[in-house]
């Protein structure tokens, strides 16, 4: 079996309590002297200059890039400077820039103040001619050389489509595709950057269900797809009512498939632009509490969300016309991008999601913790009765500067009806530094409950 592809940074000159750092899947570092940096850099004569959060790299083994966060003295790769703010501009200033990331290669070196490290790639056997698993053409120049199977371009921006190919190959006996047997296309539910969800109806029992497919940015390595539908298996195990059911999954011909069940009420974010952007605050603690069950129950199988936001909180209306909060997409779009289906997505202006992320996530992308779970619910409760999101982000700044960097404005500041209690819980919640306000989704909820019945 051959060796997978790593990216190593070498220590080449400095003084660190590590002389290299190996990356073998998909992740984020940031690089800097904070104490939540890996690598961190000294806090001596020598780095000065350096920023507390300094730069990012962004790695999919074997690729890796760096951008400058606007420090004062710039990152340096190979001794050319790659991002400095001016010198006569505060960070705050720099901060209203997006400095341009660089893609690195095997053997580059960056120097940070006196440190310099040294890019090592250890890159997999490559591939010359590939085709697209579902039109057949040639991809070899958009797999870049990587082994695995590959959705040419072209075919991924047609995700209905693919969707409509698996159905029909499914009604005609595909053995891996017996999950989705039998179910018709009904309407789009809606679509993002890896793929389109459906809703299906099965034609001999009527059930309706929402169909999902995710696209791979990059050839499928077996490990990479392996270690996905490891993560997969984990959310089908999770069974609570306000957790959407994950009923089947698979893969097929370079494509992931999902049946989850369907909530007839859409989710968090279409009800609050029914609603012009805010929720009564009943409401609004109502469908947190009942989230928070769903967090609870999750967090003691050991499965952590990575990617909570009132888009992936859904409401299903029961027969008393009461809604029903029930979580979904159980750690799939973090689990994806983990095992490196998504390509780099995290920078650049494919920044991914950080509105409801903390701090935390960023730095520390491949152990998230049930913590970070609990800040993005209470920064999606502060959403439904705001309408506006716990961090500022003026366009045109580093968004993931501003993660790092930025903590939340006060819920009262946004909208001072709130009541002065509940303020205080959801502002506790929203605390990362030294540590987080609450360490689990039961002692948020208690403390939510406690303020909204007292």
């Amino acid at each position: 079996m051959s060796r997978p592809p790593t990216v190593t940074l070498t220590l080449v000159s400095g003084h660190l309590d590590r002389t290299d750092h190996v990356f073998d899947e998909r992740s984020t570092s940031v690089v800097g002297r904070s104490r939540d940096c890996s690598p961190r850099l000294p806090n001596d004569e020598h780095h000065r200059t350096v920023s507390r959060h300094h730069c990012l790299l962004d790695i999919n083994p074997p690729v890796i890039r760096i951008r400058d966060f606007g420090s004062l003295n710039g990152t340096y790769v190979n001794g050319l400077k790659i991002g400095q703010r001016a010198q006569d501009e505060s960070p705050e200033e720099a901060a209203t820039q997006t400095f341009p990331e660089h893609d690195l290669t095997d053997g580059d070196e960056i120097r940070i103040g006196d440190t310099v490290f040294r890019v090592d790639i250890h890159a997999e056997d490559t591939v010359t001619h590939a085709q697209c698993a579902k039109c057949r053409r040639e991809v070899s120049d958009e797999v870049g050389g990587r082994p695995g199977e590959y959705l040419c371009a072209a075919c991924q921006a047609s995700p209905s489509g693919i969707l409509r190919m698996l159905l029909d190959l499914a009604h005609s006996g595909h053995a891996e595709l017996h999950a989705i047997a039998g179910y018709t296309l009904l309407q789009e539910l809606g679509r993002g950057g890896m793929g389109v969800v459906h809703l299906a109806r099965h034609e001999s029992s009527g059930k309706e269900v929402a169909l999902k497919v995710m696209l791979p940015r990059v050839a499928t390595r077996p490990e990479a797809r392996q270690r996905f539908l490891r993560e997969v298996a984990l959310t089908k195990a999770l069974r609570h009512p306000n957790i959407a059911a994950l009923e089947g999954a698979g893969f097929v011909n370079g494509i992931f498939f999902f049946t989850t069940e369907y909530c007839t009420g859409g989710s968090v974010d279409v009800l609050l632009q029914r609603r012009g952007g805010r929720l009564p605050v009943d409401e609004a603690v109502g469908l947190a509490l009942q989230a928070l069950d769903g967090l609870e129950h999750a967090h003691r199988q050991g499965v952590v969300h990575r990617d909570l936001s009132p888009s992936n909180i859904l409401l299903h209306r029961d027969t008393d016309g009461s809604m029903t909060a029930k979580i979904s997409d159980f750690g799939l779009a973090k689990a994806f991008d983990r095992a490196g289906l998504s390509g780099l997505t995290r920078t650049g202006e494919a920044a991914g999601k950080p509105w409801f992320m903390p701090a935390q996530q960023v730095i520390n992308f491949k152990d998230a913790k049930p913590t970070g779970d609990v800040w993005a619910l209470a920064a999606c409760l502060y959403n439904m009765l705001t309408g506006a999101y716990p961090r500022d982000f003026p366009r045109g700044e580093d968004p993931w500067r501003i993660v790092l960097e930025s903590p939340a404005v006060p819920v009262r500041e946004r909208e001072p009806d709130v009541p002065q209690a509940l303020a205080g819980v959801i502002d506790q919640a929203l605390r990362e530094k030294p540590e987080f306000g609450f360490h689990s989704a039961a002692e948020l909820r208690l403390a939510l409950l406690a303020v909204a019945h007292g």
